[in-house]
């Protein structure tokens, strides 16, 4: 079978999930007076749900563009990662230009195919990968703004929350799995509480405080649960670090 069609079968249920999303965000940014126009070309440019969510709310919310963008990149930060982990599987064939092309379309669930495999990526696999995914998210954004005009409002008041209902279905298998996560995940919640409720400290962006609990939890996190090491450096998997690896793999 050619890789580029095998990367496109690989990539059709991930391509109909994003849709759906997508479809939800497009109705999202009708509600906050964004354009058909500008809300695909958002979601053509970004592929991204959480960014493109805290992205959207701090364009309504007249945030300055320094907000914007850093919220936007430490949200996205994750991409980064994948993409660099992602690179050690690819074939030392593929130019660097395909490789950004690639990084582009790095998504959590394009990223869990790909590096599943058990083989050298090719370019055409890859390419394939991506191309139904970030097709049917921009597609299903411009769907989910054009339709909104003309849906009943119960049915847009319930697509509304369907963005909050995928954030909690991301969070909730690991924080089950981990404590670790767990902690760090209501901490950052209770740190959100304070910088939305206590006088003066709530009048910071939107943007910023996602930034300052963002990096607040994820430091106390890593200095409370440190990733141990021997003696030479080397990562000490114990017994339950070999067990909370092996579910996140099986998770995967």
């Amino acid at each position: 079978m050619n890789d580029y069609v095998y990367g496109l079968k690989k990539s059709i249920p991930i391509a109909l999930g994003y849709f759906a999303v997508s479809f939800s965000f497009g109705v999202m940014c009708k509600n906050e007076g964004i354009s058909p126009l500008l809300s695909t070309i958002i979601s053509a440019t970004n592929v991204t749900s959480s960014g493109q969510y805290a992205g959207v709310k701090l364009i309504s919310a007249c945030a300055s563009y320094l907000e914007i963008f850093l919220t936007v990149l430490l949200i996205n930060l994750r991409y980064a990662l994948m993409s660099l982990s992602l690179n050690q599987k690819l074939d030392s064939s593929i130019p660097t230009a395909h490789r950004l092309l690639f990084g582009f379309g790095i998504t959590d669930e394009v990223y869990a195919v790909a590096i599943s495999e058990n083989k050298k990526i090719t370019t055409k696999y890859m390419f394939g990968l991506i191309t139904l995914p970030i097709l049917f998210w921009t597609l299903g954004t411009l769907t989910g703004v054009l339709s909104s005009s003309i849906m009943p409002e119960k049915l847009l008041n319930a697509l509304g929350i369907s963005l909050y209902a995928m954030f909690i279905a991301i969070i909730i298998p690991d924080a089950r799995r981990s404590y670790k996560i767990l902690f760090v995940i209501l901490l950052s919640a209770a740190i959100s509480c304070l910088l939305y409720y206590v006088p003066y400290i709530n009048k910071i962006g939107l943007g910023f405080k996602i930034i300052i609990s963002t990096i607040i939890s994820s430091t106390i996190g890593a200095l409370i649960f440190p990733i141990d090491k021997d003696v030479d450096g080397d990562v000490d998997l114990s017994s339950e670090k070999i067990n909370d690896t092996k579910e996140d793999e099986d998770a995967i």
